[in-house]
């Protein structure tokens, strides 16, 4: 029995150094978070923030590229230079064909203004170009330089009964461009509930550390007291090594929850950025903001900010747009008109001068006579896709708002649920002290201790557990209306962000 004892001193003074070390370690250069520092940090500087800040910038500069499509293209275009040396087959006046040696350059150059017109899908430009031929084959009395070019020329391309895709991007593309400022604003919110889990998870695995720590240290009290009470004959020896047992279970219990703390802390230390061996201490966030939550409020501040409430409205502008485009299908007329100016010049000059007038119109037409179906199949086709979006839309609307509905009674319960653990924290620590003085005396058995004991650590546990709860319900509401309840505010303001 003495070699055990010698050799339980000898384990428990090397677990001891080791877990010294340990708590060195672990407090060495360690920053202090609190929950909401946590959770600023991560919106600013995690890897998660920067990934929706690029997501952010990439729609923006969609839709600055949508815009530019209604503004004039001033557009410069041409062939500098097109030169060719070969031998061609030439045709002759009397029909014949000759093989001559060609040396010779083109070159043209182009200057169109281009202008949409939204309303009606068309594309009126106003445009200039010159043209040089160089045949450097000529002979000495042959014209060896020539010029062309039309000075100006306004031509207008209008479809009739199209599809007119500017008209519909005009009304889906600012959709668009406003649900992804707010999916911005509420992927900061999931950020939120991200690191919040993570807050929790870690600040869960220190609580239970510290609940490890001190119950070896009280277990080695207690054995201390069970081998002085044997030395005496004041207990039997199955008592003892019950004690010893359990010594033995909370050394385990010990490394678990240190080897939990480690994965705790670079699972924390990944998702806010920081370096995977800083040391990083967390406030418990003990006090609970007060502030009640209307449901009807909540549903329409959802309704009024949420992104996928504003998708709804783009999903059916979006099949009444393909809609329109299958009935633009079945009739395709296209008007062309141009009129302008062009000559020809031996100089370049001279082109400007006493120009030719130019004018062109056209009406271009197709109609299908015998297509099998083919324009009923896609009409019909595209109705049955605008009444399968209506159906989905406003399925998704009731699962919408049974949901804003659902977390925000989960939310009260919640808040209501922590003042029962926390009443009940308190009642089991305070009855463990009593109960562990009273088995220092000799009043309370070995069993009854545990019991306490259990109960205690078992009641912190629920404490923390809800209190984890409540701040992940809490960003997740704020998440799902985009409404701060606390301070009474919007999360997203349209007119601001304006």
């Amino acid at each position: 029995m003495k070699n055990c004892s010698a050799l339980h001193v000898f384990g428990f003074t090397v677990f001891a150094f080791l877990l010294i070390s340990f708590q060195e370690a672990f407090a060495q250069d360690s920053v202090t978070y609190t929950l909401h520092d946590m959770v600023q940090r991560a919106k600013d500087r995690s890897p998660a923030s920067l990934r929706a800040k690029t997501r952010k910038e990439n729609r923006y500069w969609r839709y600055r590229f949508f815009k530019s499509n209604y503004n004039p293209q001033l557009r410069l275009t041409g062939t500098v230079p097109a030169y060719s040396q070969a031998i061609n087959s030439v045709p002759q006046p009397d029909g014949t064909i000759k093989f001559l040696p060609v040396k010779q350059n083109l070159v043209d150059l182009g200057l169109g203004l281009q202008q949409v017109i939204a309303p009606t899908g068309g594309m009126i430009s106003v445009n200039t170009s010159t043209n040089r031929f160089d045949n450097f084959s000529a002979d000495d009395n042959e014209v060896q330089t020539q010029w062309s070019g039309t000075p100006l020329n306004v031509s207008l391309s209008q479809p009739i009964f199209a599809y007119n895709p500017y008209k519909w991007d005009k009304k889906i593309e600012p959709l668009m461009f406003e649900e992804s400022k707010r999916e911005f604003v509420e992927e900061g919110e999931m950020i939120s509930m991200m690191v919040t889990e993570l807050f929790f998870d870690y600040l869960i695995a220190q609580v239970n550390f510290d609940i490890a720590s001190k119950n070896l240290k009280n277990t080695e009290d207690i054995f201390a007291i069970e081998q002085k009470r044997y030395e005496i004959g004041a207990t039997f020896e199955d008592k003892l090594l019950q004690v010893e047992l359990q010594t033995l279970q909370a050394k385990q219990d010990l490394a678990q929850a240190q080897l939990d703390l480690e994965k705790s802390s670079l699972a924390v230390n990944s998702y806010i950025g920081l370096n995977q061996y800083a040391k990083i201490k967390l406030l418990s966030p003990k006090e609970i903001p007060d502030f009640d939550v209307n449901i009807d409020e909540a549903i329409a501040y959802a309704f009024q900010n949420r992104s996928e409430a504003l998708g709804f409205d783009r999903r059916r502008m979006e099949s009444e747009a393909q809609v329109a485009e299958a009935k633009g299908q079945r009739l395709a007329m296209n008007l062309n008109a141009s009129y302008g100016y062009n000559n020809a010049a031996f100089t370049w000059g001279d082109i400007y001068n006493n120009p030719n007038t130019q004018a062109l119109v056209n009406l271009g037409i197709s109609v299908p006579i015998l297509d099998w179906g083919r324009n009923k199949a896609r009409m019909s086709q595209a109705l049955a896709n605008q009444q399968l979006t209506e159906y989905e839309v406003e399925n998704e609307t009731i699962n919408f708002e049974q949901e804003i509905f659902t977390k925000v009674r989960n939310f009260l319960m919640i808040r209501e649920r922590i003042k029962v653990t926390q009443k009940s924290d308190e009642v089991a620590e305070k009855r463990y002290q009593i109960a562990l003085n009273r088995y220092q005396t000799g009043n309370v058995t070995i069993s009854d201790l545990n019991i306490a004991q259990n109960e205690k650590d078992t009641n912190k546990r629920a404490f923390f557990s809800s209190l984890k709860d409540f701040w992940v319900a809490y960003y997740e509401l704020r998440a799902l209306t985009l409404y701060d309840f606390e301070n009474d505010q919007l999360l997203y303001n349209p007119e601001l962000e304006e």
